[in-house]
């Protein structure tokens, strides 16, 4: 990857593209023999050679679209002269390129202050959770929570917060049915996610979200921390709510009186995501996380991506990856599911980029999944997990859901992550109760007008000319001490209490 002042970067030798690293000026030289046909905005792309009808376009020394027209050196390529097509043979070659960690020895693994948990997690975060079952429990359940202001807790300087996690389903799914088990594997997950000291479900009663039913599957029982309420035994709305707080305040002394403890960095859950991506999401923030990535890795922990429209065109790079053949083939049998889902819905894979996306410098679902399976460093893959299904392996692992941020991040703090690194090119406003979320800009006019709501400046691996490599290790260090309590910039500003948003799949009756 070399660019030594020009205003344009090839990443790779066999890519027939370079990279606007500025808006550059019709006409202006942008190399040795090229001249911009016109004008180029920054992250975009532009020939380096002419580039027949037909021919495959190159980015990261991979297919990223085709030349729906001829392209001349200099031309601006972009939707008008870029098209998807996705049937050109992509090598799979399962576990080819696996190769042995280099894992760091137990007794010099990072450490971080953590929150060890009786059932044998370490939460980052000490909150008290209200579940709703169900769409007809959600307003019960914040007005629980909201009982619980800064003013109430001032006692309790221990707990993060009182916080309700709500939704818009619970009912009307097929019993029994696909969407129905990912839904239950969601609460289940929250449920007993080490992030919370204590929780508090609540039901309506009818629904088909039976708390008991949760309970019953899941291996869940009501202990001093954990407290199920269903509004028809309970007599009503005031009473339901009046119960709940005096449950809820009969659990905070027990919250409060938890303590951080120096734990091992093998005990950190990273959840990897990129929104509003832009032409510099794979150059620089992607990059970077995948180093960091690796890091959590060889220290003993787990790293998830997801997304998995969004490592469609990229799944061969993975599968590659894997640590076993039935690894592989898992990979490449939710790719299936989700082409059967899109047709059937009357999609196809290549709904993506999105237009702001496609305004960054993102042309086609290709480029954008190769720069986002960045995400997921280069260790092997060895694991594939389906929607809000419990990670049990530690390692880089692979969580199918779909590209829509809150949900593709609510499956995998429910999966067990207990920290989310969120990149992003053309700034995103999220947060992730009850797990902290770090930002990471990819390019640093965006860090710098959105400074409240970006960590880290991952523009510099091009403005300052900082290795990915160094980046990555300047993400590890924030994990750990943002896994200490160090707070992110979102929960400084308050997210977290809009994002929990299970993935609906299915029929709803």
């Amino acid at each position: 990857m070399t660019h030594h002042n020009s205003p344009t970067l090839r990443l790779n030798d066999s890519d027939n593209v370079l990279v606007a690293l500025r808006a550059i000026a019709a006409e202006e030289a942008i190399a040795p023999g090229l001249t911009a046909a016109s004008e180029i905005p920054m992250g975009h792309k532009v020939a380096a050679t002419g580039i027949s009808e037909g021919e495959a376009i190159r980015k990261y020394g991979q297919v990223i679209g085709f030349a729906g027209q001829a392209i001349a050196p200099g031309d601006h390529i972009h939707v008008q002269n870029c098209t998807y097509r996705g049937d050109f043979e992509r090598n799979h070659e399962p576990c080819a390129g696996a190769k042995p960690t280099d894992f760091v020895v137990p007794e010099e693994r990072a450490q971080f202050r953590g929150y060890r948990r009786p059932g044998g997690g370490v939460g980052t975060r000490n909150y008290i959770a209200v579940i709703s079952t169900v769409n007809c429990s959600a307003t019960v359940a914040r007005m629980m929570a909201a009982h619980f202001t800064p003013e109430k807790l001032a006692d309790y300087p221990n707990v993060d917060g009182v916080t309700a996690f709500v939704h818009s389903t619970g009912c009307g799914q097929v019993m029994g049915g696909e969407g129905y088990r990912m839904f239950m594997r969601t609460l289940a997950g929250y449920a007993t996610h080490p992030n919370f000291a204590g929780v508090l479900m609540v039901g309506l009663g009818c629904e088909m979200a039976q708390v008991s039913l949760l309970m019953e599957t899941y291996g869940l029982s009501e202990s001093a921390g954990f407290h199920r309420m269903v509004i028809q035994e309970s007599g009503g709305t005031r009473k339901t709510v009046e119960d709940g707080i005096a449950r809820i305040e009969a659990m905070l002394p027990a919250a409060n009186a938890a303590e951080r403890e120096l734990v091992g960095a093998e005990h950190l859950s990273v959840a990897l995501q990129c929104g509003g991506s832009d032409g510099y999401s794979g150059i620089t923030a992607n990059p970077s996380l995948g180093h960091a990535a690796d890091l959590v890795v060889r220290h003993g922990g787990t790293a998830i991506l997801a997304e998995t429209p969004e490592i469609f065109g990229a799944e061969h790079l993975l599968t590659r990856r894997a640590v076993r053949p039935e690894v592989a083939a898992k990979l490449l049998e939710r790719i299936e599911w989700w082409k059967a889902y899109m047709e059937r819905n009357g999609g196809s894979m290549d709904n993506n980029p999105s237009p702001g996306n496609k305004a960054g410098g993102l042309t086609t679902i290709l480029e954008k999944s190769l720069g986002s399976s960045a995400k997921g460093g280069s260790t092997n893959l060895v694991g594939v997990y389906e929607y809000a299904e419990k990670v049990t392996t530690p390692g880089f692992v692979f969580m199918d859901s779909p590209g829509y941020d809150p949900a593709s991040v609510t499956g995998q703090v429910a999966s067990g992550a207990n920290i989310v690194c969120f990149t992003t090119g053309r700034g995103s406003v999220f947060g992730y109760k009850p797990a902290p979320s770090l930002k990471l800009a990819t390019n640093s006019a965006l860090y710098e007008r959105m400074s409240d709501d970006m960590d880290v400046d991952c523009g510099e691996v091009i403005s300052k000319g900082v290795s990915t490599e160094e980046m990555g290790q300047r993400i590890f260090e924030r994990f750990l001490a943002m896994a200490s309590g160090e707070r992110s910039k979102s929960e400084e500003l308050g997210f977290g209490d809009n994002e929990f948003l299970p993935w609906l799949v299915g029929a709803v009756t």
